[in-house]
């Protein structure tokens, strides 16, 4: 059916009269009344019966005005929270970043983002693979490296390296390492050099296996690698973002870590006024600031 002939109808229906329709509507009552004869036409039924008093539905025009009234109703609130919509925040986010930053770090801090706007409903995509943000597939990404794209707004929001740590339940059991060689003598948990992850993580711990260590747990993604450190199976690489919210792990060799990582937000150029993707930025950078605070506090700094 054609929208304009609709909105035509409803005026009429709504006003009784067509003489009424055309003054809201801003037209001709010869305009308006062929406009409804021309949709009574593609319906092949009446709608309205002239009265010398004005018109009123039939029955077939009743079931076309209550439609037409909930149509009416959505987009007027549409609309309105179109209009509302710089000072709400609601509706879809899609957000890809890695399996490891987005489950040790982002994902237990949403709930401060849900408390602040409960209306918000996120989809977050959690893969190595870097998902084609001009294109759709993601509205924000926060990732290990500066987005090739183009058009694309970024901020680089901290650098991270990858470290070693253990519980002191591990250490107390079989010892704390004093150079890099005595790895040998424990059982190392990183991820399979060969896994798709973040290369200067990989490259640690090529470094690491290569002293032929008799036993280890390799592990897909980091929240693997977290879990074997935390149930005490072993020495652990881990990126140093996760020490504030598990401040009783142990680094250690102090002096081994990957080369710094920079981590990137990045949105297409064309969601700059969303105030979805707006009210996400700033709460990323928010929780980043906190995180440093806590990083300086426990004598540690976050570049």
């Amino acid at each position: 059916m054609d929208w304009d002939k609709l909105r035509i109808f409803h005026a009429v229906a709504d006003a009784g009269s067509l003489t009424h329709a055309g003054d809201v509507l801003h037209l001709s009552q010869s305009a308006v009344s062929r406009q409804i004869r021309a949709l009574e036409e593609s319906l092949g039924t009446t709608l309205f019966h002239r009265h010398a008093r004005g018109l009123i539905l039939t029955e077939q025009g009743e079931l076309l005005f209550d439609a037409t009234s909930t149509m009416a109703k959505k987009l007027e609130t549409a609309s309105a929270r179109i209009r509302d919509s710089e000072e709400e925040v609601f509706g879809e986010l899609k957000v890809t970043t890695t399996t490891g930053f987005g489950t040790l770090w982002l994902a237990p801090r949403l709930v401060k983002l849900y408390d602040r706007y409960p209306d918000l409903k996120i989809d977050l995509l959690l893969e190595e693979r870097v998902l084609d943000l001009p294109m759709r597939e993601a509205d924000v990404a926060i990732r290990m490296k500066e987005p090739a794209q183009a058009d694309l707004i970024r901020k680089r929001l901290l650098n991270i390296r990858m470290r070693l740590y253990a519980t002191p339940e591990y250490l107390a059991r079989a010892g704390t390492p004093q150079a890099i060689e005595d790895i040998a003598a424990h059982r190392l948990i990183c991820q399979n050099p060969a896994t798709p992850q973040v290369q200067a993580g990989a490259q640690l711990s090529q470094r690491l296996l290569a002293f032929n260590i008799p036993s280890t747990l390799t592990v897909n993604n980091y929240f693997g690698v977290l879990q074997g450190v935390l149930n005490h199976i072993g020495i652990g690489v881990l990126p140093d973002y996760l020490t504030s919210d598990f401040p009783d792990l142990v680094r250690v060799l102090p002096d081994v870590a990957s080369v710094e990582v920079p981590v990137f937000l990045a949105y297409p150029e064309e969601l700059r006024q969303s105030r979805r993707v707006t009210a996400f930025r700033d709460f990323v950078q928010e929780e980043i600031t906190l995180y440093r605070r806590a990083q300086a506090e426990g004598g540690t700094t976050a570049d």
